[in-house]
């Protein structure tokens, strides 16, 4: 039950993030539970190894290169996606950012 609720504040975080930021579009309702799906899974599984392939550079840049990181896995799930189109690497940050305050606030209700 806890992993749906998950699943559908992902989906509103995804909805609500395309809402605010120019340059983000998601086409319907399945797309964007179809994105939450896909970035959950590259947040899982791909983002780790990227974290520590990218140590060094993350090390040089004081944590900024953590943002890039962020940005490759939501432009890797926006080509594997149809229907969710970012248009520039801005938009694509600002959407990350978006996303990850939108849920930490929602899953707040469900701890």
């Amino acid at each position: 039950m806890k992993l749906l609720l998950r699943l559908v504040i992902s989906t509103l975080a995804v909805l609500v993030g395309a809402h605010l930021i120019p340059g983000v579009s998601v086409e319907s309702f399945t797309t964007a539970i179809i994105v939450a799906i896909v970035l959950g899974i590259l947040n899982t599984f791909l983002k780790p190894v990227l974290q520590i392939l990218a140590l060094p550079i993350t090390i040089l840049t004081l944590g900024l290169f953590y943002f890039v990181v962020n940005v490759f896995i939501i432009y890797l799930a926006s080509f594997l996606v149809d229907g969710f189109y970012i248009s520039n690497f801005f938009s694509a940050l600002l959407f990350g950012l978006v996303v990850s305050v939108v849920s930490a606030l929602l899953g707040m209700f469900l701890d």
